[in-house]
């Protein structure tokens, strides 16, 4: 049964026992550190608890994964026939294998008492490692759409003991190009199911979802905690107008004045990426590129870097970071302004996290300050313009840290073994010199002096006013490819029932390219054409190779401009 808070509870006390999970739950949670609920998981866990359907709006950063992760393993604790089955009681859908990842840890830790079978399930890893697991049982599968349809299309997932099903961050797969293959999962889980969402941003095509599949839904709110009058916000926001060529000075000038403990950098394209964290390494930065041109093992290794402190710089694009839960991260910059103010949510929603300050800081071109606008209107929070530190700016901050470096190691350092050093000058030189000395050899053991590069100022609008069609910075028109686009031959056509939504979800799903960006796609009898952007092509076609439509493997290349093919159907 849930028990619910008694309303004289005040938040500070309630706890997780309160709230009616099992002793099993309260402690593993213990064990991991977890006192106290975050107020989404106060709102949210009891009922859930009672069996109600949920919709939440919830930033990443919230705590919502526990939210959903706790009421699913006590159900399923309560449930003798969940403990015998061998087909899950829950379903968890994510849009990316990061997140899936992320998610399938957090339910075995969470569970790990109650001896709960969790399974991961994405694109990019073995099917066959995937089926004996399923033919063995499992209770929990935390899947990406594509991936889970594929198994249901195979008859490897069963869904007719399911109590739950998550939909966890619903735009982002609504964005990728599931919409499709969600409904379709929905239409197979039983009519008595409990149905969860949770989603940052609340388009319309997730209203659209609710009303389709939730019945008499809780509604949850949750975004960043609010701030009492006079305290800082969570996520200082601010940007930076920059000509394109000099970008890359600007950064690191960002960077220096900045001092992140860990930061991400946002590039629109995998060559961007590769390009930038090259110029940052030579720049002296410890920076890592992510992209969806590397493998999981080489993803693993970079993110185990930057948890373990030997990177302080990640650059990537907005596919390869969704999902990452970085502890340490304090700053997220836009290398260019987010094409989409959705897409500016998700980012900073990974910073600012459990009462810590976070940082989100723009590099916007001139062109780009419409962009701004309409994402200042949709965060309803003003983006404060700044101008590009200069290097006397720099000089200031690098002496400001050795002051604060000098400062720390005068209180907590044993500086006794130093003292001759220190006594026998003193014979020679005024202690005066001497302490001057010390401080300009530590302050120049702290790095290399700034660029001495001039960053011309770029005088913001005296007004930022918006053009019918440009408010939110996105392409106009239907869904086509940026210029530079590429044609792609799938050896998959109409006689195989192939659908525009299913390479739409097989090129999201496996490559993590969003679906608002995959252009023309044209279906002939045996084959199909598609455009997709000219830097995602190789990874796209990489991905496609290890991936199946209609349960048949694909074959994935660049179109080599066939004339007049026959029977084509354009969509």
């Amino acid at each position: 049964m849930s028990q619910e808070p008694s309303a004289a509870a005040s938040e500070e006390t309630i706890t997780f026992a309160d709230l009616g999970l099992r002793p099993e739950l309260t402690k593993a949670l213990s064990a991991l550190g977890y006192e106290e609920p975050t107020p989404i998981q106060r709102e949210a866990i009891g009922p859930l608890l009672a069996g109600r359907d949920l919709l939440g709006q919830a930033a990443t950063g919230t705590g919502k994964t526990a939210a959903f992760a706790l009421p699913v393993l006590q159900h399923w604790a309560d449930s003798a026939d969940g403990r015998t089955s061998v087909d899950p009681t829950a379903l968890i859908l994510v849009p990316t294998r990061e997140l899936a990842v992320q998610v399938s840890e957090a339910v075995h830790r969470y569970g790990r008492d109650l001896g709960v079978r969790v399974l991961p399930i994405y694109g990019g890893q073995p099917i066959g490692r995937q089926l004996q697991t399923l033919r063995r049982g499992v209770d929990v599968v935390v899947a990406t759409p594509g991936r889970a349809l594929d198994h249901i299309g195979r008859g490897t997932l069963q869904l007719a003991n399911l109590r739950t099903v998550v939909l966890d961050e619903a735009d982002e797969m609504l964005d990728m190009g599931f919409a499709e293959d969600i409904e379709a999962i929905l239409q197979e889980t039983p009519d008595s199911r409990q149905t969860v969402l949770f989603s940052a941003t609340m388009p319309s095509r997730v209203e659209g979802l609710v009303k389709r599949y939730l019945r008499d839904a809780a509604r949850i709110q949750m975004g960043r905690a609010t701030q009492a009058p006079g305290e800082s916000p969570k996520v200082r926001q601010s940007a930076y107008v920059v000509a394109r060529a000099h970008k890359p000075a600007a950064l690191g000038r960002v960077l220096d004045v900045e001092a992140p403990t860990a930061a991400i950098v946002f590039c629109r394209t995998r060559e961007e990426v590769d390009q930038l964290t090259e110029t940052m390494n030579g720049r002296g930065y410890r920076a890592e590129a992510l992209h969806g041109g590397m493998s999981q093992e080489q993803r693993d290794r970079v993110m185990g870097r930057l948890r373990a402190g030997t990177a302080d710089l990640l650059v990537a694009t907005d596919v390869a970071a969704r999902g990452l839960d970085i502890e340490q991260l304090t700053h997220v910059i836009n290398y260019d302004v987010p094409s989409a103010p959705e897409a500016y949510v998700h980012r900073i929603g990974r910073v600012g996290r459990a009462g810590r300050e976070g940082v989100a800081v723009t590099l916007a071109e001139p062109r780009e300050h419409r962009m701004l606008k309409a994402i200042e209107r949709v965060t309803r929070q003003r983006i404060t313009m700044e101008k590009i530190p200069s290097v006397a700016d720099l000089h200031a901050r690098r002496l400001e840290m050795t002051r604060a470096a000098v400062h720390e190691s005068l209180l907590e350092d044993d500086l006794d073994r130093f003292r001759v050093v220190v006594e026998s000058l003193a014979d020679e030189y005024d202690i005066v010199e001497v302490a001057l000395a010390a401080v300009k050899v530590a302050h120049e053991a702290m790095g290399n002096a700034p660029d001495d590069e001039v960053i011309p100022d770029i005088a913001e609008p005296a007004e930022r006013r918006e053009r019918p069609g440009q408010a939110d910075g996105r392409r106009g028109g239907s869904r086509g490819p940026a210029a530079g686009a590429v044609k792609l031959f799938i050896g998959l056509g109409r006689r195989n029932g192939v659908r525009p939504q299913d390479l739409v979800g097989a090129i999201a799903g496996e490559a993590g390219l969003p679906g608002r960006d995959i252009g023309a796609i044209e279906i002939a009898d045996r084959f199909s054409l598609v455009e997709v952007p000219a830097e995602a092509a190789d990874d796209v076609i990489q991905a496609l190779r290890t991936a199946t439509i209609k349960g048949k493997r694909v074959s994935a290349r660049r179109d080599r401009d066939r004339e007049a093919a026959p029977r084509r159907q354009r969509w």
